[in-house]
């Protein structure tokens, strides 16, 4: 009754492919941004914009660029971590080293010395597939740590590998209350997303879903297994650097190369997964459900098992969420396999039907 598509007629080709063909999912999209970058400002805390919001929206970007690999054209990466890792650094390096450089072309080259990064190691996705190419890129990981740790020179000589930034600003606009970061995280994961969507309907995007399904049958058709991964690895290392440049630089301030581990790599795999394979909405629901869930937890069990005359210690509820979060994952795998998004599909496609079933 609410998702109807009746009366609204397509009458040219340029109508028929647009993002989104339906009025309502116009109005939505529209309603959704209205909140974002009106509503939220306005009503939220800066315990909100701090613990959720920010890092909600940066590793949505991140899981965004981890899908298009993983997702779009099937490479399997482990060494996520790595390549957020590299654009952060990157981005440090350019932004300290280059006196009065901007905020914006500074998370730019920070994204593309992560896209040559995952180029280099992308490179045996030519010869390697499944999990061979997952140890493959694991290896990334290890190389990144061990390169920020023992390389003084992209840290500045400093001894722990530890580094800051400050007085970050934009057209002149300072960047440094919550609300200014989230702003400013929202404003760049709109523009990447809306790339990025466009990106996955053109002929490329179509490359590599035709790799993912069966690479041999792509390259009888004409598509060139090369190209197509090496561009999927680039253009998927470009969104994670940048938003490890915007983790490193908006979230945390001043980092280290432990906050970019292998955990942060299986987070972010775990958020394609969770959020939905080969589907742009499937970051956003993966991202929601990895940085939401644990503080809700934190925050509410106690609360629950207090309710019952259960007392549980801050070292019990951490452990309580590393169970209750891998019990759901392991749901999620069994229950539903394609993810959140493909729930957030089967409702609209009901939503059409409804309240008759044809």
């Amino acid at each position: 009754m609410f998702y109807r598509e009746n009366g609204q007629f397509k009458t040219s080709y340029r109508a028929d492919q647009q993002i989104l063909p339906i009025a309502q999912d116009r109005v939505a999209m529209g309603l959704i941004l209205a909140v974002a970058f009106v509503a939220v400002p306005l009503l939220a805390s800066d315990y909100l914009f701090q613990a959720i919001l920010i890092p909600f929206v940066i590793m949505a970007l991140a899981a965004l660029g981890v899908n298009i690999l993983v997702g779009y054209c099937g490479q399997i990466s482990l060494g996520s971590g790595a390549f957020m890792a590299v654009g952060a650094y990157g981005a440090y390096n350019f932004f300290v080293r280059i006196p009065g450089m901007p905020l914006i072309p500074t998370l730019i080259l920070g994204g593309l010395c992560a896209t040559f990064f995952g180029i280099l190691f992308g490179l045996p996705s030519l010869r390697v597939k499944g999990l061979y190419l997952a140890v493959a890129t694991l290896a990334a990981q290890f190389f990144a740590d061990w390169m920020f740790l023992r390389i003084k020179w992209f840290t500045m000589d400093t001894p722990s590998g530890s580094v800051s930034v400050s007085n970050l600003q934009v057209l002149g606009l300072p960047i440094d209350s919550p609300v200014s970061k989230y702003l400013f995280c929202v404003a760049m994961l709109t523009v990447l997303a809306l790339l990025a969507k466009n990106l996955v309907r053109s002929a490329i995007g179509r490359e590599w879903m035709a790799i993912r399904d069966m690479d041999v049958a792509a390259s009888v058709i004409g598509i060139r297994p090369m190209y197509a991964k090496l561009t999927a690895f680039a253009v998927s290392s470009f969104i994670v650097g940048v938003a490890g440049a915007l983790w490193a630089f908006i979230y945390l301030g001043s980092w280290e190369p432990a906050a970019f581990s292998v955990d942060l790599s299986f987070r972010l795999l775990f958020m394609v997964i969770i959020g939905g394979l080969g589907s742009i909405m499937g970051g956003f629901f993966g991202a929601a459900f990895i940085v939401i869930l644990p503080i809700f937890l934190n925050q509410f069990l106690p609360l629950v098992l207090g309710l019952v005359g259960i007392e549980i210690s801050t070292a019990g509820v951490a452990h309580a969420e590393l169970m209750i979060f891998g019990g759901l994952i392991v749901w999620f795998l069994i229950v539903e396999p394609h993810g959140l998004a493909k729930l957030w599909a089967t409702m609209k496609q009901k939503l059409r039907l409804w309240p008759f079933p044809h």
